[in-house]
């Protein structure tokens, strides 16, 4: 009896063992590559720290990179007019409201004209009483001629007589002298009438004079542009050339100055020896399309304290949009370099050899590729060396990657979906393995778990480690 009873112990305890055994292959048939019918829906889980690592990739693209000069920049009115009274008065009227545009030509105030159009007045009698006097000294010329003409005729008869004796000589001498006298007087006439003449030139300067005082009683613009603040009222008595009256700025066309490092200076030398370089301006809260202009001053000097060159771009400014001493975005284009290759700013790294990528071979491992870098347009980095066109190049990953290191990518932007394949991640960081024949007469190759992307969202997997499947084992 005694051995029975061991021997009856013996035997469920064998069976319990066998089928402890039993129940643990069927859990890894379920959860392994030769799983029954795998969890259709499970969550997958990754292999750990083992397993490829997730990166973003993009490709290395080519096309034309604008080389370009990136600063700030302040506008500048193409000229500013302050206006100023040129005679003295009582300002009578002002023809425009504060702020308003105007052309060149358009009435802008008016001073007071009664006091000069007196002295016009005054000026011009002046210039007709002095033709009349040239009037009356020519007609005394003409009198004294005559006058001359005779007296020096009667004379010469006389002195005939009195060579014959028949008069006396003293009274020949008188009518000589006499003549004489009349031929003096003939030049005094003449110089009466150059005197007249002198006197009715200056009347007229004197005329031109008042006539262009009085115009300056009425101010016009002497530029199209914008009013500034009026300084002087309607009513107010203004002193020539010492009131001023209002500002007018000139805003189109209009300039934009900047200042760019002295290093570049050769480079703009060199493209502005092509033609005419490109000029954009922006303002700086973003609003509106940029102006676009052309470089048209380059100063003869470099700022010694900063280091800088001014430079000065010409605007249309068509729309009005640039405005005197804002500042704004300026971009100074050199240059369009062809068929550049350029990849997004952060995949360049900086190590301790210089810069680098990493680069996605074909068997999805990393490869660590020194690269030499060219000007940087936007987000993006012209790369001049290193690369090849249609490289995949890692965007984000990076800090886990070394090289060798097996990776699973993604294209910038996937959303990794249902149906994502390989390029879905598993939360664990693996992806999905294919789901292997059963062994031990198990069914396998369920339908793979929804595994998670690294990023949380839900992406597929692929047939193979997905959730917890529920192999049926042979009854033995």
């Amino acid at each position: 009896m005694r051995n029975a009873v061991v021997g009856i112990l013996c035997l469920f305890l064998a069976i319990f063992v066998l089928q402890g055994c039993a129940s643990k292959d069927a859990d890894a048939g379920g959860n392994g590559g030769g799983g029954g019918k795998g969890g259709g829906k499970g969550k997958g889980k990754g292999g750990g720290a083992g397993g490829p690592v997730p990166v973003v990739v993009a490709s290395v693209t080519q096309r034309n990179v604008p080389i370009e000069i990136s600063v700030v920049g302040n506008v500048e009115a193409y000229s500013t007019i302050t206006v100023k009274a040129q005679v003295g008065g009582q300002l009578t009227q002002v023809f425009f409201s504060e702020g308003d545009f105007v052309k060149k030509g358009d009435k802008l105030f008016e001073i007071d004209p009664r006091q000069l159009a007196a002295q016009l007045a005054q000026a011009q009698a002046n210039l007709a009483r002095d033709q009349a006097l040239l009037g009356q000294a020519q007609a005394n010329l003409a009198r004294d001629t005559a006058n001359e003409t005779y007296a020096r005729g009667e004379a010469e008869r006389y002195a005939q007589l009195a060579t014959q004796g028949i008069i006396s000589k003293e009274q020949g001498d008188q009518l000589k002298s006499n003549a004489d006298a009349l031929g003096q007087g003939m030049a005094a006439d003449r110089a009466a009438i150059e005197s007249a003449r002198a006197q009715i030139e200056a009347d007229k300067a004197n005329i031109d004079n008042v006539k262009v005082q009085l115009g300056y009683t009425t101010i016009t613009s002497p530029v199209d542009g914008r009013t500034g603040n009026l300084a002087v009222k309607q009513g107010n008595v203004v002193t020539a050339n010492a009131d001023n009256l209002i500002t007018i700025n000139e805003v189109q066309p209009i300039y934009v100055t900047f200042a760019v490092p002295e290093a570049r200076l050769s480079d703009i030398k060199q493209y502005m020896a092509g033609g005419k370089l490109q000029v954009d301006a922006a303002p700086q809260d973003g609003s509106g399309q940029p102006e676009r202009g052309e470089l048209t001053f380059v100063d003869n000097n470099v700022d010694v304290t900063t280091g800088t060159i001014k430079l000065k771009g010409t605007f249309v400014n068509a729309n009005r949009q640039l405005w005197p001493g804002q500042f704004v975005n300026v971009t100074l284009r050199l240059t369009t370099r062809p068929n550049s290759l350029v990849v997004p700013n952060q995949v360049v790294q900086t190590g301790q050899d210089g810069q680098f990528v990493y680069v996605v071979k074909s068997d999805n491992t990393a490869e660590m590729r020194p690269v030499t870098v060219g000007p940087r347009v936007d987000q993006d980095m012209v790369i001049e060396k290193g690369l090849a066109l249609g490289e995949s190049v890692v965007v984000d990953g990076q800090l886990r990657l070394a090289p060798g290191s097996r990776v699973q990518a993604r294209g910038a932007g996937d959303g990794g979906g249902p149906g994502g394949g390989r390029n879905g991640f598993r939360k664990g960081g693996a992806e999905a393995d294919s789901g292997g024949s059963g062994q031990d007469g198990r069914k396998g190759g369920g339908k793979g778990g929804k595994g998670k992307r690294e990023d949380g969202a839900p992406g597929g997997g692929d047939p193979g480690t997905g959730g917890e499947g529920r192999g049926k084992r042979p009854q033995t």
